[in-house]
């Protein structure tokens, strides 16, 4: 089944009461993203302990000018926050503060020390660091196969088993049939046939065991020319053509 990307596994993780019914649902029935999930809640929870900021000093001007450079941030909020009125980061052009821009003076907390600030901003940054590693480490997906054809298998005479057929082609161009039943009604065994629209032609695929299968359709086989699903009823004899006594019979449609 696909998996929860990593930005809804974030979001989940983060706001308890994200409107998501789908991936809560997905968490429930998938041990991998729920594994992830348990994984960027303890860093949710963890960040949520308000640290004891009384030993922190405030880190100096090069700092920001550092964050703003590296974010490529404006000019606007070019001035450090932390730093008094009038003060500048190193490698800042002297200039005014703009108007719009909150200047923080000496007496105020600095961001990190209000504790609602830094819960919000601490389990940001490792949530969306956090899940970027773990999207780049988990494995990929494998393309999904591409459905070709199906068919609806309806029971012949003195049977009532039912069932459906489809033909899917996997990325590297092999293809195979995929057989489902309700019931096992042979008296001997299953086996799985393709046949030709005039019943002159027939290729099998091979024996199913229970009430459901996959086999490998011959590379080149043309389902035009061989269009028709048969299930047969074989004895135990020795012989492998066609019995002549089918089960459930369809034919295959793109």
């Amino acid at each position: 089944m696909p998996h929860l990307d990593p930005e809804q596994l974030s979001l989940l993780a983060l706001y308890g009461d994200w409107d998501d019914a789908d991936g809560r649902q997905h968490l429930d029935v998938c041990p991998e993203c729920a594994a992830d999930y348990a994984a960027l809640r303890r860093t949710v929870d963890a960040v949520r302990t308000a640290p004891d900021t009384a030993g922190l000093s405030v880190p100096g001007p090069q700092v920001w000018a550092g964050i703003h450079r590296e974010l490529g941030l404006a000019d606007a909020v070019r001035e450090d926050p932390l730093s008094g009125p009038g003060t500048k980061p190193a490698e800042a052009p002297a200039e005014a503060a703009p108007s719009n821009v909150a200047v923080f003076g000496p007496r105020k907390k600095a961001w990190w020390q209000r504790t609602g600030t830094w819960i919000a901003a601490a389990a940001a940054v490792v949530l969306v660091a956090g899940g970027g590693i773990w999207a780049s480490m988990r494995p990929a997906q494998p393309p999904q196969p591409t459905q070709l054809a199906q068919a609806q298998l309806t029971p012949l005479a003195q049977y009532s088993a039912s069932g459906s057929a489809k033909v899917v082609e996997a990325a590297d161009g092999s293809r195979s049939l995929e057989v489902s039943l309700d019931k096992d009604e042979a008296k001997g065994y299953q086996e799985v046939w393709l046949i030709a629209p005039d019943l002159s032609r027939l290729v099998s695929l091979g024996v199913m065991a229970s009430d459901s299968g996959t086999f490998q359709v011959p590379a080149g086989l043309q389902l035009a020319d061989y269009p028709i699903v048969d299930v047969s009823d074989e004895p135990v004899d020795g012989n492998p053509a066609h019995s002549s006594v089918s089960i459930v019979r369809g034919t295959l449609t793109s």
